[in-house]
């Protein structure tokens, strides 16, 4: 088996046993292949192999082998046959298509590669048996594993060793070529086959057939067998450097062949796919980069910080650190930037995670005396956004200046700058136009409000008086890389995965929507409708992307997002998975998420409203506000509401005036109205009361065609519903129902299938999903098709008839936490609310005594607990959630140590943890406790032995001698 390497995705080659020199030279004998697979399809599916050569279609679907259906007992198979020459090499995949061989579905994982030997005869027939390449069985092919848990830097490293067969053949005589991925085998390790016969040591795993190393994770041996031998049950063996061995899980395999048929294949390739280890389970840590404290910081955690923190996590029993969004969100100026999901740019690096001592070997003794003084006066409870940029920037600028030359003219930044031109030529530009104009807001840049490539090259070319201002930007973004590369390096050798987290928006004001306006609909907003986190709903501000132009190029700016991340990063969190399949889309004149809808889906229709007995649409699209509901909602105050923001236009009828009916013109003539002295102290409640009315609506009118609606989330919850007839309500929530859980689950499925692949086949790195709130039905089962891991929250369960989470019940595809960054902490969950608390000690711990008011070390440690034992591919904890196991750092409030507040749009991301790395390092205690959580469960820490069961020992012989 010969490796390729193509785009950094790799194939394999199976050359099967040629029993002659390679010459090179076509033959032109004919051979038969038959390919086998089985698959179970639906009424209306049906298989095929697209390839790279004109026998499978050349990669053209529709002129693909197209396979049969053959029932062999139980068992469904799909078979196939095609002529090619004897010298035939193609690269090849399986499909799942309909009738008319559109695509719905195709197998993951690297393309497969078939090279045929010269030396079979004419006539020869060669049998493929395949098994469906599963995304979950490619996981352990991303760079998260690959590259850093199983890597083998440390170890002899592999050497690709060739695979022949010395033996000539007879009419009695099958060549059976055993192929299986190891992807999580030990360094050192080698790989047989052991079975029911001589050739495969009759179960002996020391006697069995040793396979050859061929590349990447493949092992492969060829096994001459006689007719008479077949069936043959067999099994995969892992045989450490102590000569230990480890039994593949699992029933017997076994290999057959069809005496009866007239032509029988001479070569039976079984590729066998996995070898099938025991589930692999590890933990992680996750804290945001700004929440670090460290004693080398200026008030707010740096990418070097990481490499204590990886020694913290390596001493913890954790293979992984998990960060919130690091690129530069510096879009006001000022402490809003906080927001780590709104970037600038989704390239850059936000230079608050700058370390300003790195930057120089030659930093004078004034500056640094600078930084000493910063230290001093940063190190707060919180981060002090603004305070800590500044700083940074103005130190950095003086380095800058002092060494400009002499690290701009470096090869090591001239291959940076090379590499990256592409987004930080526009972002090194754009930051010089906001700071000049003084806003982000592009449309404000006058004739430098449209981007253009020949702008552009005017505007960063030397010789301009701002040019060390451009130049500056390239320094700061050349030193973020530096430093997070370093970082990101110091992580892979110590087998721990850095996960970084990809927002599902950017910032309306953005270096992107500068530069690629069309890819963006501007005049709407994204959010999420009412769910765990806001009963009202978000109104995230972000634009909503156009997708149907980001295809135009097979979404080549996702496709450059994800190649930047994977420098850094070899895991990622998909923030908001949701919005690739639908996206809450809302008018961009709201202030609130609650009265949008979904963009993909199926409106409904003026006619079929109409065949419902549904026609008075003005009454059901327009805030429906009667004098009643004024006096209830307002009191005797409601004639002064009325009179400023309402006109009667019939009797105790009531529609909104010009100049505030949208929740943005609300809130600005409550702010800036000649009569706000009339409301001085009571502008929140009137906020409130307003936008009640102007949502008090049943269905939503669709902008760009007046004869499509959409049902307003939570109708029900509205007097505009309640004042409806009997028959128009039923109606209404039949049809509520019908959109909001039935009939788009095609179209969303569509869209998904169409995005998501793309991002993951943009690198190596392991995808993981953010999938909390109303999950359409079919969001599980993409997720599981493309194997992506989803997120479970304990106080969030996905099952609609629990208030908590059983971890013990999670599938093996997920990520569970007891909290996230968008929720309180485990400790101040616990103490916030007492009536919950005694349901989960009743209905989780299973006690009926009263619960400690006061989350202690020991509530911790059971909660924790449970999450480490759940079946979980990860459990990855809040750094938080984590020192909550130990008395001594829990003193701070608990409420204190809240990193995002959802219900809060202006929420300020200041969280710093209180203790330093330093001294976390130094407190042993607390890191054997988390070891030995780690270790007790079963999951996989640094310098563990891959490979052993769950209870650490390897297998016997005795458990292999009895066939296993």
């Amino acid at each position: 088996m010969e490796r390729n390497e193509q785009g950094g995705r790799h194939s394999y080659v199976y050359d099967m046993a040629s029993s002659g020199p390679k010459s090179g030279k076509k033959s032109l004998n004919t051979v038969t292949l038959l390919f086998k697979l089985p698959y179970y399809t639906q009424w209306g599916q049906s298989l095929l192999i697209a390839g790279s050569e004109p026998a499978l279609g050349s990669w053209n679907v529709k002129q693909g082998l197209s396979l049969t259906p053959v029932h062999q007992d139980t068992e469904l198979f799909w078979c196939g046959r095609v002529s090619v020459a004897a010298g035939f090499t193609s690269e090849y995949k399986y499909y799942v298509v309909d009738d008319n061989k559109n695509v719905l579905r195709f197998e993951s994982g690297e393309k497969r590669k078939l090279v045929l030997p010269e030396g079979v005869q004419d006539g020869d027939v060669i049998e493929i048996r395949d098994w469906w390449q599963d995304a979950s069985d490619a996981l352990f092919l991303r760079s998260a594993f690959k590259n850093v848990i199983f890597n083998d830097t440390e170890g002899v490293k592999k050497e690709v060793q060739p695979v022949s067969l010395n033996k000539s053949l007879d009419s009695e005589d099958i060549v059976v070529q055993f192929v299986i991925s190891c992807p999580r085998l030990v360094s050192g390790s080698t790989v047989v086959v052991t079975g029911s016969n001589p050739q495969l040591g009759r179960w002996q795993a020391q006697d069995g057939l040793k396979l050859s190393y061929v590349g990447g994770s493949m092992w492969k041996a060829n096994c001459v067998l006689r007719k008479s031998e077949f069936p043959v049950k067999y099994k995969y063996c892992q045989i450490s450097q102590a000569g230990n061995p480890s039994l593949e899980l699992g029933p017997n395999r076994e290999v057959d062949i069809d005496l009866s048929s007239p032509k029988q294949s001479r070569y039976v390739v079984l590729s066998d796919g996995a070898l099938r280890d025991a589930p692999w389970r590890g933990a992680g840590v996750a804290v945001p980069v700004f929440s670090i404290r460290s004693d080398e910081d200026l008030g707010v955690g740096e990418f070097l910080d990481l490499k204590l923190l990886v020694d913290w996590a390596v001493n913890s029993g954790f293979h992984l650190v998990q960060l919130l969004p690091i690129n530069d969100t510096s879009v006001h100026g000022m402490w809003w930037d906080s927001y780590p999901y709104s970037s600038l740019s989704v390239f850059a690096l936000h230079p608050l995670y700058l370390r300003v001592q790195a930057l120089s070997d030659a930093i004078p003794a004034d500056v640094k005396e600078e930084i000493q003084q910063a230290k001093k006066h940063l190190d707060k409870k919180d981060v002090d956004y603004e305070a800590s940029l500044s700083t940074k920037m103005s130190i950095a600028r003086k380095i800058f200046n002092l060494e400009k030359d002499k690290v701009l003219n470096s090869s090591s930044f001239k291959q940076f700058l090379s590499e990256n031109e592409e987004w930080l030529k526009p972002y090194a530009a754009f930051c010089f136009l906001r700071d000049f104009f003084e806003t982000s807001d592009h449309s404000q840049w006058g004739r430098f409000s449209e981007f253009s490539k020949e702008k552009l090259e005017k505007l960063i070319s030397e010789g301009t008086l701002h040019h060390d201002v451009i130049r500056f930007h390239y320094y700061v973004q050349y030193h973020l890389y530096m430093q997070l590369s370093e970082a990101a390096t110091y992580a892979r050798k110590k087998k721990v995965i850095l996960k970084g987290d990809l927002p599902i928006g950017v910032d309306r004001n953005s270096v992107d929507t500068w530069v690629y306006p069309t890819l963006f609909r501007m005049n709407t907003a994204t959010g999420a409708p009412p769910d765990y986190f806001d009963k009202n709903g978000q109104n995230w501000g972000f634009p909503t992307y156009n997708w149907e132009e980001m295809s135009k190029d097979n979404y080549g700016w996702w496709r450059a997002r994800l190649t930047q991340m994977a420098k850094y990063f070899t895991a990622y969190r998909i923030d908001h998975i949701l919005g690739f399949f639908r996206i809450w889309e809302l008018p961009d004149h709201a202030a609130t998420g609650l009265v949008g809808k979904f963009r993909p889906s199926i409106p409904l229709s003026q006619d079929e409203l109409l065949s419902e007995g549904l026609w008075d649409f003005d009454r059901m699209s327009r805030p429906y506000i009667r004098q009643e509901i004024l006096e209830e909602k307002f009191g005797s105050f409601w004639t002064v509401v009325a009179a400023n923001f309402l006109n009667e236009y019939q009797k105790h009828c009531y529609e909104f005036k010009e100049d505030c009916n949208t929740e943005k013109k609300i809130i600005a003539k409550i702010k800036t109205s000649p009569e706000k002295s009339l409301w001085l102290e009571k502008e929140d409640s009137i906020r409130r009361g307003l936008f009640d009315l102007i949502q008090n609506i049943v269905l939503i009118r669709d902008p760009e065609d007046p004869t499509k609606f959409y049902p307003r989330f939570n109708l029900e919850d509205t007097s505009s519903f309640g004042d409806l007839d009997e028959h128009s309500k039923n109606v209404l929530r039949r049809l509520y129902y019908d959109y909001y859980f039935a009939r788009q689950e095609n179209l969303w499925r569509q869209n998904a299938l169409k995005t998501l692949p793309v991002l993951l086949n943009s690198s190596d790195m392991l995808a993981c999903g953010e999938d909390l709130g109303l999950i359409p039905a079919c969001v599980h089962p993409v997720m599981q098709e493309l194997g992506l891991i989803g997120l479970r929250i304990q106080r969030m369960p996905s099952e609609p008839n629990l208030e908590f989470g059983i971890p013990s019940q999670y599938s093996y595809m997920t990520v569970c936490a007891p909290s996230c960054h968008d929720c309180s902490t485990l400790r101040a969950w616990w103490e916030e609310d007492e009536g919950r608390r005694s349901r989960f000690y009743k209905t989780v711990v299973g006690s009926d005594e009263e619960p400690p008011s006061r989350c202690t070390p020991e509530v911790v440690h059971f909660i924790v607990q449970q999450h480490f034992d759940a079946p979980s591919m990860w459990a990855i904890f809040p750094l938080q959630d984590l020192l909550a196991l130990k008395d001594k750092y829990t003193t701070r409030p608990a409420p204190e140590e809240t990193i995002n507040d959802p219900t809060n749009p202006k929420h300020y991301w200041r969280f710093r943890v209180h203790v330093t790395l330093e001294s976390l390092l130094d407190d042993k205690d607390i890191q054997a406790t988390i070891k030995d959580l780690v270790t007790s469960s079963g999951r996989s820490f640094p310098g563990k032995v891959e490979g052993a069961d769950e209870s650490g020992e390897k297998l016997s012989k005795v458990q292999l001698n009895g066939k296993a």
